[in-house]
């Protein structure tokens, strides 16, 4: 089967593909722009079947047996361990990751499945004691209901299933609106997973296209939000879904900071802050964007990045092996070399890089950045490293705390109760000492504080309070 001809252009609900009377898109390969397959794009009706469907199917989801939903997960996570090999080619052409970028996402997917599976099995109760002689006070945890899912780009299988794996193990229906950019490998892909895996129909929606996201948040039916994707549209969602009460639970971006002290070890700290600045591209939510550097190891500092960067190699991931692939579109790397211009025409100097072929963008590292430039104020989502160099540890921390933004900080330095001492003063939901800031682990809780997230994190046991309600039942005994 050829590529495109393996690409469905559906929508999934109530457990079939089925059409639809919505616009037809194209999904083009970000790398080449060739059109690899085509999308749908949902309607308000299809939101309102597909809505309907789920809110059907929940209750006898939640009904089955705790057992039952582990199998149906951990078939799902064996099933995807199986077609690891198109999704890769796929997360390939419609996300532009290189191989092991795709691998790295598929295999982390697979572990989201089987935790997931665990998940289902966990206690979710509690007795707590009464002050009344023969109360019984049972408190459970019960699932939210219909949560409305809205999946970002940069890594569509793992965004999704990192929420719709436990989502659906505590008893949970999910209605999913992958992006426009990836609707194959972050939702129909997926719906053909679970088809096959045995999940009953309706449990798992899946509409593409954008305008659905909208009639996700705004219906009355959809009992939670849960939204990854850039600060302005979680900042609208949370309006939108305001007058409804409704429980939303955002993922947002990060300007993340790792900060690089006077007894680092530089070449590690190099490593670290190249892999988090370049990896995808520097399209993810944890790239390190600021490197805030003690003036005495600046120097070796910029050196050491900016040989990392220029041993790096950018291309076409579909035709060859490269350490970077495409941006994902021209007006990405347009608005990226457009923050560069604007922050060297007020003082910053250019180390390596800072060109592009298309849409192919050199890793970059600037050097001479402070605060009140947009490389240093903003997030950059793209390949570039911006060095600012402070004085002292009080300055790093004042820089780094000093923005809208928490999500995740590095903190270098061979003695660990000085890394231990300034990372404690960080103001993120993430700190990692020794390590970069791109840093994601399916066991343990993710998320960030301020412009960076709201509500629940995700991840482990964080799910049963992102994906749960708890519920007091108290049971009243004759007493003898």
């Amino acid at each position: 089967m050829t590529l495109s001809g393996s690409l469905q252009r559906a929508l999934f609900i109530d457990g079939e593909f089925v059409g639809s009377d919505g616009e037809i898109s194209p999904v083009t390969d970000k790398a080449s722009g060739e059109v690899i397959g085509e999308s749908i794009t949902a309607t308000d009706v299809d939101v309102d079947r597909a809505v309907a469907g789920a809110v059907a199917a929940q209750r006898e989801w939640y009904t089955t047996p705790a057992t039952e939903r582990a199998a149906i997960l951990r078939r799902g996570g064996a099933i995807l361990e199986r077609e690891a090999g198109r999704f890769k080619e796929i997360l390939i052409r419609e996300g532009g990751a290189i191989g092991p970028k795709a691998e790295g996402e598929i295999g982390a997917s697979v572990i989201e499945f089987f935790q997931a599976a665990e998940l289902a099995t966990t206690p979710l109760g509690e007795i707590i004691p009464s002050g009344q002689r023969g109360r019984v006070n049972i408190v459970e945890r019960r699932p939210v209901g219909v949560v409305g899912l809205i999946t970002a780009w940069n890594a569509p299988v793992h965004i999704a299933m990192r929420v719709l794996a436990p989502a659906i193990a505590l008893g949970n229906t999910v209605v999913l609106k992958p992006a426009p950019e990836t609707p194959f490998t972050g939702g129909l892909m997926l719906a053909e997973v679970l088809a096959e895996a045995g999940l009953p129909a309706g449990v798992v929606q899946v509409l593409t296209g954008g305008p659905a996201g909208a009639r996700l948040v705004s219906h009355p039916q959809v009992d939670m939000i849960h939204f990854t994707g850039s600060e302005d549209t979680g900042r609208r969602i949370n309006v939108a879904a305001a007058p409804l009460l409704k429980r939303v639970a955002l993922e947002l971006g990060g300007n993340n900071a790792s900060i690089v002290l006077s007894d680092a070890d530089v070449e590690l700290a190099a490593r670290c802050g190249a892999g988090s600045s370049f990896g995808h591209q520097g399209q993810v939510c944890i790239a390190t964007g600021r490197h805030i550097v003690l003036a005495d190891v600046a120097a070796d500092y910029v050196a050491a990045l900016s040989a990392e960067a220029a041993k790096l190699t950018v291309g076409d991931p579909y035709t060859a092996a490269v350490d970077l692939g495409p941006m994902l579109s021209q007006r990405q790397v347009d608005k990226a070399l457009a923050m560069v211009s604007s922050s060297v025409e007020l003082g910053a100097r250019v180390v390596e890089g800072g060109t592009a072929d298309g849409v192919f963008l050199r890793p970059t590292v600037v050097d001479q950045v402070r605060p009140g430039m947009v490389l240093h104020d903003e997030e950059v989502f793209a390949p570039i490293a911006p060095v600012t160099v402070v004085d002292s540890v009080d300055e790093a921390l004042k820089i780094v705390n000093g923005t809208r933004f928490g999500l995740s900080t590095a903190v270098f330095s061979r003695d660990l109760d000085t890394a231990w001492s300034v990372a404690d003063q960080v103001r993120s939901g993430m700190v990692h000492v020794n390590d970069g800031t791109a840093l994601h682990e399916s066991q343990v809780p993710f998320g960030g504080t301020a412009a960076s997230g709201l509500g629940d994190d995700l991840g482990g046991r964080a799910n049963i309070d992102l994906l749960t309600e708890r519920r007091w039942t108290s049971l009243q005994r004759n007493v003898l």
